[in-house]
């Protein structure tokens, strides 16, 4: 069933649901559950999942280098949605230390598929609103 077709409780269970299962697998060294919600075909199960990799990166200094690796790993998918949510994630770590995802930018800008493009620009305006100096400053090098 569609995200938006469930009941507001229901969401926020399956919300909280999906933060956990994501939680659980990147401190098990799995992928399990976040190759499911980061492939999934509703756009708003993939933007819990990152989001909730965004909530986890801040909340867990520990697990901090575990979700960078793991986000390096899955750019490397052919699933387009796949890299479109690990793109979408590092804006969410990008809004708090974008030096850490700015590798991310550099490789997805110019990414084959267009759906991972245009979650390079809906992070850049997501970043750009709550931290622009490191942005701007990493943009000069393609102007």
């Amino acid at each position: 069933m569609p995200f938006y077709d469930l009941p507001k409780p229901e969401r926020d269970k399956l919300v909280s649901e999906i933060h956990r299962k994501i939680r659980d697998d990147i401190s098990n060294d799995d992928r399990k559950n976040i190759l499911l919600y980061f492939s999934d075909e509703d756009t708003y199960i993939r933007k819990s999942a990152y989001l909730a990799i965004g909530r986890i990166w801040l909340s867990n200094k520990l697990l901090r280098k575990k979700i960078i690796d793991l986000l390096s790993d899955l750019y490397l998918e052919s699933n387009e949605k796949i890299r479109q949510t690990v793109i979408n994630s590092a804006g969410e770590i990008g809004i708090y230390n974008f030096v850490t995802v700015e590798h991310f930018f550099d490789t997805a800008l110019f990414d084959t598929h267009h759906i991972v493009r245009n979650a390079v620009i809906g992070s850049m305006k997501k970043m750009g609103e709550k931290n622009p100096v490191p942005l701007l400053e990493w943009a000069r090098k393609y102007l």
